[in-house]
């Protein structure tokens, strides 16, 4: 083909050309006349940004809230729990070495757990006794690396016990001072049942973070726990920790084997089924709530850019009758409408990343703007508020952002591209 033949037929401009860049960029700043199309483009990048930052904190708050919340419930109770079946648990020393040999299985602790009344000259409330051995006590570093006041030491050979910081505020006590505990189940008398009636000094006060646990459980030592409840040298249960959680039931399955005994086996799963279950729930629900934010702001998108290809018919014509394809119309407002969404996503990502790394910081400022606790330990059972920020999900939010602002997008831009120039002209 001549050199001439090429000037009269010019090739197609290349897709997402600069001439449609720059026509897309302008239209995102319509005329004073179609000022009302730019409220609706601020509202829908408004809609977007709102929505994704949103889904961004609530979802890393979730995420946190469930690792927080089981992670001091499993730091305190085990992962695998052993029980007798048919004869009571005298061999638990025994039997605790054994599972400790079990590959995955960090400690193996013998516990005697039991309910009582803790009353102090100034209160008096219920309380979970459990009773462990020093050297246990110790493994389980929720306790021993958060002691507040007092110590752990010879905590075997004395009376001491240790309790939750919240319990000790309620009671009005510190390290050192003397409790009673009251244990309805007390020596047989000929007038029936006596509660079981002693005081114990205060060794160590700790602090787990998590409000239920700090203001309901009492360390005691576990000879003196036997003594106390009554217990023919034997104990409640067996909690199993291991190195993974997830593989409490294949652990639980080898622990039957290992016993060489009747046992009865259960995990953190079962026991906390109800728990997880509603946090996932929850979970899932907040996500499509939320979701529905950015679908609406979509929607903003769509009467926005109909609205603009309606008052932009007359240039949608002009163009076309100077050589633009119906390929290059669609790709304008394509692009018009993506940048709306795409940067109310960008922006609704800095945001919600930013607030959900600094969440707890923010609730501490605004619960000091208003006077008021904002998020109360003993409602929400942690005297922090967790965020974890899961890039994967962040991702999933920015994907489904801008997909949601492409789709709807292609419409009014589709429509543009099928506008006869003939029938807008005249319209004109």
């Amino acid at each position: 083909m001549t050199d001439a033949a090429l000037a009269d037929n010019p090739a197609p401009p290349r897709p997402f050309a600069g001439f449609e860049r720059m026509l897309a960029f302008r239209y995102l700043r319509p005329r004073r006349k179609e000022g009302f199309i730019s409220v609706i483009a601020g509202f829908s990048f408004a809609g977007i940004l709102l929505g994704v930052a949103a889904l961004i904190i609530v979802m890393s708050v979730m995420n946190g809230f469930r690792k927080e919340l089981i992670s001091k419930i499993l730091g305190i109770s085990g992962h695998v729990f052993i029980q007798a079946m048919d004869q009571p648990l005298t061999d638990y020393e025994e039997l605790a070495k054994r599972f400790e040999q079990i590959k995955g299985v960090r400690q193996a602790i013998p516990v005697i757990n039991g309910q009582v009344l803790v009353a102090s000259p100034f209160a008096s409330t219920g309380a979970l006794v459990r009773g462990v051995r020093e050297a246990d006590i110790r493994r389980l570093e929720s306790i021993s690396r958060n002691i507040r006041a007092g110590t752990l030491d010879n905590f075997d050979s004395g009376e001491g016990i240790a309790i939750g910081q919240r319990l000790a505020d309620q009671l009005g006590v510190r390290a050192g001072d003397k409790l009673t505990l009251l244990s309805p189940n007390g020596p047989a008398s000929p007038f029936g049942q006596t509660p079981r009636r002693k005081v114990y000094n205060i060794a160590a006060v700790f602090q787990i973070g998590m409000s239920e646990f700090d203001s309901s459980f009492v360390y005691m030592p576990l000879k003196e726990a036997q003594i106390y409840f009554d217990r023919d040298n034997d104990v409640s249960v067996i909690e199993l920790t291991i190195d993974d959680p997830e593989q409490a039931e294949r652990i639980s399955q080898i622990a039957i084997d290992v016993a060489g005994r009747p046992i009865i086996t259960s995990d953190w799963k079962i026991r906390n089924q109800t728990f997880v279950g509603a946090l996932e729930v929850e979970r899932n629900v907040m996500f499509i709530i939320l979701t529905l934010i950015v679908m609406v702001a979509a929607l903003n998108i769509i009467s926005g850019l109909i609205m603009l290809v309606r008052s932009k018919s007359r240039d949608i014509a002009i163009l076309r009758t100077m050589g633009a394809t119906q390929g290059s119309i669609l790709r304008v407002f394509l692009m018009t409408g993506a940048s709306i969404g795409i940067s109310g996503t960008l922006a609704g990502l800095v945001i919600g990343v930013f607030i959900a790394r600094n969440i707890d910081g923010l609730k501490n400022f605004f619960s000091w703007l208003s006077g008021r606790d904002l998020f109360p330990a003993t409602l929400y059972f942690l005297s922090r508020l967790p965020a974890i920020v899961d890039w994967r999900e962040v991702l999933t939010v920015v994907t489904m952002a801008i997909v949601l602002s492409l789709l709807a997008s292609l419409y009014p831009a589709w429509k543009a591209a099928k506008l006869d120039p003939v029938e807008a002209l005249r319209n004109e």
